[in-house]
């Protein structure tokens, strides 16, 4: 037996397991504490009624021999996969067939599992920092990477590789600097991919905080995008999903890989759970939407909270605007992990350090708006105590 070697490469733990352990430690020794956990992206506001209400209504279904269904298709209902595309892309003028959309069990699986259809020798472009699981599938499959670095020397838009990349990630609304491309940049990227015969796989899961209208809420809205693009999108920020685990992958016919993709997802993925597509189906009605948008703006109020007590501190901050994270510069004298044991320790705050993802995060830490109000209060208030 000859294991993967190139799992060698990778950090002993994934980066938010040595966060949960580092602050399970600390718990320990510190039983009464009440840790204010402004790190990881996992949404804090309840599910709105209308999903609930549909998640009932199907666990019910499978209740009765008249309605129990057992396997769905590999690629999605279809008429989970005909509302997306009636509700998320023509309203912005983008067709799109219906099997060239995918149900996943959400975007975090799909963004790995799309490196099975190129080959090793394949180089891939990543943005750093970024989201952590865009490196390790790379490195796991022993593929070369060039990072592309994200600074506030370039205003955290990198620039286009100067070697030819054949996969680049994107991501934008962007984790974790929270900031994003306006339409020309993005321009860019697709004109280089259709230049280069390279594949764009953009991320898109925090699509639903985007408020600036030069800031494309689809890659597809670039002319052109669907010759050299997968959009990966996720119900689990915009609608709360990160229990119920849904999401989707569109792989236009145009890139030549559609076919594969399906043949992939037939042969190792089981479906979607029927529960998890009529939530998902609801969160597009009146009701789910109104109750959708109620979280989204606590969200987004949270992070303008965040990022003015941060900077009314004499921090420097960035994100927040049209993206649910506060990238902030670590003062003198610390570096990521440091400032992040140093808030543990002296707050009991976690946030996320920022080299966990990637070298040019050295420096940053990450808080996330998807955080509870009152302990984002008075982690702003404990801060103040050590400015």
């Amino acid at each position: 037996m000859n294991r993967n070697i190139h799992f060698d490469q990778l950090p002993n733990r994934y980066l938010f397991k040595e966060i949960e352990v580092r602050a399970d430690a600390y718990k320990t020794l510190h039983p009464d504490a009440h840790l204010l956990r402004m790190g990881v992206g996992d949404v804090t506001r309840p599910l709105p009624a209308a999903i609930i209400e549909a998640m009932h209504q199907a666990v019910e279904e499978l209740a009765h021999e008249a309605t129990f269904r057992g396997y769905g298709p590999e690629e999605g209902y279809p008429w989970l996969r005909q509302t997306v595309i009636d509700q998320e892309y023509t309203p912005w003028g983008i067709d799109l067939d219906i099997d060239e959309v995918f149900i996943s069990e959400g975007a975090g699986s799909d963004l790995g599992n799309l490196s099975e259809l190129f080959l090793p020798t394949n180089c891939v472009a990543i943005l750093d920092p970024s989201y952590p699981a865009y490196m390790d599938s790379s490195i796991m499959a022993g593929r070369e990477i060039i990072p592309l670095p994200c600074t506030i020397e370039n205003g955290f838009v990198p620039e286009l590789p100067k070697q030819k990349a054949d996969i680049i990630y994107l991501c934008l609304p962007n984790n974790p600097t929270g900031t994003v491309l306006r339409r020309a940049d993005l321009q860019r990227w697709v004109e280089y991919a259709r230049t280069n015969h390279s594949i764009i796989i953009f991320d898109a899961a925090y699509e639903a905080f985007i408020e600036d209208p030069d800031v494309p809420h689809s890659i597809y809205e670039i002319e052109g995008a669907q010759q050299v693009a997968i959009e990966v999108r996720s119900f689990s920020k915009s609608a709360g999903f990160t229990a119920v685990r849904c999401g989707y992958t569109i792989v236009p016919k145009q890139t030549g890989l559609n076919a594969m993709w399906l043949r992939r997802q037939c042969t190792k993925y089981n479906g979607t759970s029927y529960v998890a597509q009529r939530a998902a189906q609801a969160t597009f009605t009146p009701e789910g939407k109104r109750g959708i948008a109620a979280n989204l703006a606590y969200y987004k109020q949270t992070a303008q909270l965040i990022a003015g007590g941060l900077i009314a501190m004499g921090y420097e901050v960035y994100g927040g605007e049209n993206a649910p994270y506060i990238w902030c510069r670590v003062p003198q004298g610390y570096d990521s992990w440091s400032f992040f044991d140093h808030l543990l320790h002296t707050c009991q705050i976690i946030c996320t350090p920022g080299v966990g993802f990637g070298d040019a995060g050295q420096g940053f830490v990450r808080f996330s708006a998807f955080s509870d109000r009152k302990d984002v209060e008075e982690a702003l208030k404990r801060m103040k105590t050590i400015v």
